[in-house]
């Protein structure tokens, strides 16, 4: 298996991360769409949120607790942020690793495809 963030999460691949624990990492997203745009992403890999497991319930709660950290630590809590997470290519699923995007910074638009 070739997946960029399962490298990026074992330290072969390079990544400005923000936070890293036993079950999760985080890292600057390498082309932002926002002032703040970080991807937090279990270790495990799962492809996509159709391949969760009962058994992943809490480690997908994590994944919400470490993005909410994050705002908090980056100053967007208080005046708001999104937390985006694509299923497949026509939502705009590009890696194949289960992850959350954390945007803020700026104001967020509706709808927002």
């Amino acid at each position: 298996m070739d997946c960029i963030f399962c490298r990026i999460a074992e330290k072969k691949l390079p990544a400005r991360l923000v936070y890293e624990d036993e079950f999760a990492v985080a890292f600057e997203d390498i082309n932002p769409q926002a002032p703040v745009h970080v991807l937090v992403i279990p270790r495990k890999h799962i492809p996509t949120s159709l391949d969760l497991k009962e058994e992943d319930n809490a480690l997908v709660g994590r994944l919400f607790q470490v993005a909410n950290r994050i705002a908090r630590q980056k100053g967007i809590a208080e005046r708001g942020f999104r937390i985006v997470m694509n299923c497949n290519a026509e939502a705009g699923q590009t890696v194949f690793h289960l992850h959350i995007h954390l945007l803020g910074g700026r104001a967020m638009h509706w709808p927002p495809g």
